[in-house]
């Protein structure tokens, strides 16, 4: 059952990606290691990607929705196995696998049309 909004994923986005940013400072993996730098590494592409995408919070609409929607799947699927790929599951591993299931279960309930970015000026005229 998709109910999320493209524009309330889009939101979510920004808000995952400022966090991931910051996940290495919170969850104590700020230590030059993959630890350190898959999640801010996913945090600035998830920012990249988010403005590109082709819906409401974008700047330039170029990636498809359920392009952007396999891309979140797969960093979701990437923190949470990066803490035993990687070797830091002794010092952190659950807001990894957290937060990746929670970008997991967005992208199953985020619609993937987009309301309509513009209206057509003729639209409605006889």
């Amino acid at each position: 059952m998709r109910f999320l909004s493209t524009r309330a994923h889009g939101a979510l986005d920004y808000i995952l990606a400022i966090i991931l940013i910051g996940l290495p400072y919170m969850a104590g993996t700020a230590d030059r290691s993959f630890g350190q730098w898959i999640p801010i590494l996913l945090g600035v592409g998830i920012i990249v990607y988010s403005l590109l995408t082709r819906y409401e919070l974008a700047i330039v609409r170029l990636i498809p929705m359920p392009v952007h929607l396999i891309l979140d799947a797969g960093g979701g699927i990437l923190l949470i196995v990066s803490p035993w790929l990687f070797g830091f599951a002794d010092r952190s591993w659950v807001p990894f696998v957290l937060i990746g299931l929670f970008e997991i279960v967005t992208v199953l309930v985020t619609r993937t049309n987009t309301a309509p970015l513009h209206r057509d000026a003729t639209a409605g005229r006889p």
